[in-house]
């Protein structure tokens, strides 16, 4: 492994470890656990595929990914109190006051690499694929945990915050994940 290689290794862990150590601090040991599945999935992804296809090639569903997490699950979790109904009926863990510190762990510093992995994949920069790993593997693996918070309440099983749209993203996420994991040169 060449120092280049090990740098971008080195970045990607760092930053694997970091979205879920500040998920950790703002919002408690579930919400950590959830962010790691995620993020190390993505890791492990990015390490393990070898193949690195052009951004056309995942285009569509990197975008509709993107666009399903930001216009339709994050309103939909917001709309219906993911974080308080979590705080109230699972963790206790009560949900932190908006501030600068909460907005740049838990908002710029996850969503804003989804935002320019585009642009990295395109210069072929390694980290652009990794920050798509990332995305696929949370979208596609970690937010089926929305289908698992009902049985962790004491009422029946039903509707849990952020759950309807989970129908449509987690399938977006497994697609992009299956596109960036077949073993094709570079369209």
């Amino acid at each position: 492994m060449n120092n280049d290689r090990r740098l971008q290794v080195a970045i990607a862990l760092t930053y694997a470890i970091s979205v879920p150590a500040l998920g950790y601090y703002f919002l408690g040991f579930l919400v950590a656990v959830l962010f790691a599945i995620g993020y190390l999935s993505g890791f492990l992804l990015w390490l393990m595929v070898s193949a690195r296809p052009s951004f056309a090639s995942i285009k569509v569903p990197y975008l509709l990914t993107l666009a399903a997490f930001l216009l339709l699950h994050k309103p939909e979790e917001r709309f219906a109190a993911f974080f308080e109904t979590l705080s109230d009926k699972i963790t206790g863990v009560p949900v932190p006051a908006l501030s600068a510190g909460l907005f740049l762990s838990l908002v710029v510093l996850p969503i804003f690499p989804w935002l320019i992995a585009p642009l990295l994949m395109k210069r072929g920069n390694e980290l652009g694929y990794f920050f798509a790993c990332t995305l696929f593997t949370s979208m596609g693996i970690t937010e089926l945990a929305h289908f698992v918070f009902p049985l962790l309440t004491d009422e029946p099983y039903g509707y849990f915050p952020g759950m309807v749209s989970v129908v449509l993203l987690a399938p977006l996420g497994w697609w992009g994940m299956w596109l960036l994991s077949r073993k094709t040169r570079r369209d």
